[in-house]
């Protein structure tokens, strides 16, 4: 078996459109040349990767199935690549990507230092917007990528991969009567007073799967800026609805929510047809192809109570800082916050 890379990547752009016009137009070449170079693959491999059924253009079985691998193969081909164009061209690599308040920066840092230790100069600039504001700023050429969460409506020139799915969580203070429990049942929220995270993409949603029946959420405090709702819910005043990958402090407990009734994806996007620069191409590949359970699985473990790992994140976040430059009213992250009754003296 002899793949040749062109043929893969021609099939990754047609997996990705579903549609051999726009497929072709995203590799700059003809349709039948991105046709052709499919059909041998195909052949390479012993079948059909595409249905094709009167416009309609999907996926078989055995497309499906290798697509995972094809994506990781020519990820890493671009890497090694990139890495030798770092190694002779030695030209700043700006990447601009944009953030929804509600995903936290630190998703990003550690796939940000893979990629600088393949392009040496990558400077990042990240800008926080909401998801209507980000999709513009794609368009106008502002930024070139943006994080956002659950599904908006997009114009079709803005391609979107789906990256991970997670849920929300009640972050307190680990004083607070709450954090005891292993879940937080439904009807503890009817008793609680809210501070809410201004601009939160999921407070309506949150009200809607938990105050159906009742009259809704006891807002008293509001903060667009994420670390003053965490000091306050380290204080005691309450607690924070938030991602469950938002990182907090040390001093906050994150708790479960009976039934876990919000959830979000998050999506990854860019503007379909336009040239990505090799900073650009190198970022959505990674994105594309890590192991974000993983990478979940040891944000949350860096959010348990301090340890003598605290030293060595701060080092890491320093040599990710040399790189990063933030835009934006500040960190990122949550939502909605609140507190039991017995706390309500303290808000008054």
């Amino acid at each position: 078996m002899q793949l040749q890379l062109y043929q893969v990547r021609y099939f990754l752009a047609l997996a990705r459109t579903l549609n051999f016009t726009r497929a072709a137009e995203q590799c700059n070449v003809t349709q039948p040349a991105l046709t052709k170079a499919v059909q041998k693959l195909e052949q390479e491999l012993g079948g059909a990767l595409i249905h094709r059924e009167r416009h309609l253009t999907q996926l078989t079985e055995l497309g499906k199935m290798i697509l995972p691998t094809l994506e990781k193969i020519f990820a890493a081909t671009e890497a090694v690549r990139l890495q030798a164009q770092g190694y002779h061209k030695k030209t700043i690599a700006p990447l601009k990507i944009g953030l929804v308040p509600s995903v936290s920066a630190a998703l990003i840092t550690e796939l940000l230092l893979e990629l600088a230790r393949i392009i040496p100069d990558l400077r990042v600039d990240l800008r926080e917007a909401d998801a209507n504001g980000l999709v513009a700023m794609l368009l106008d050429g502002e930024i070139n990528a943006a994080l956002v969460g659950d599904a908006v409506e997009l114009p079709e020139r803005v391609d979107r991969w789906l990256l991970f799915e997670e849920r929300y969580v009640l972050v307190l203070s680990r004083k607070h009567p709450m954090a005891r429990q292993t879940v937080i049942p439904l009807q503890d929220l009817h008793e609680a007073v809210f501070l809410e995270r201004v601009g939160c993409d999921v407070a309506g949603r949150f009200k809607q799967a938990c105050f159906a029946d009742h009259p809704g959420p006891k807002v008293v405090h509001r903060s667009a800026q994420e670390r003053h709702l965490q000091q306050m819910a380290s204080a005691g005043f309450g607690a924070i609805l938030a991602p469950e990958h938002a990182p907090r402090l040390p001093s906050l407990a994150a708790i479960p929510i009976e039934g876990d009734p919000v959830r979000r994806e998050v999506q990854l996007l860019a503007v379909a047809g336009r040239q990505y620069s090799p900073a650009l191409d190198a970022f959505i590949k990674v994105a594309r192809v890590r192991d974000w359970t993983s990478a979940l699985d040891k944000l949350r473990h860096a959010s348990a109570p301090a340890s003598n790992k605290d030293n060595d994140r701060k080092a890491d976040a320093q040599g990710a800082g040399s790189l990063i430059q933030i835009t934006g009213p500040g960190p990122v992250s949550s939502c909605p916050s609140f507190s039991r009754a017995s706390n309500r003296s303290l808000l008054k």
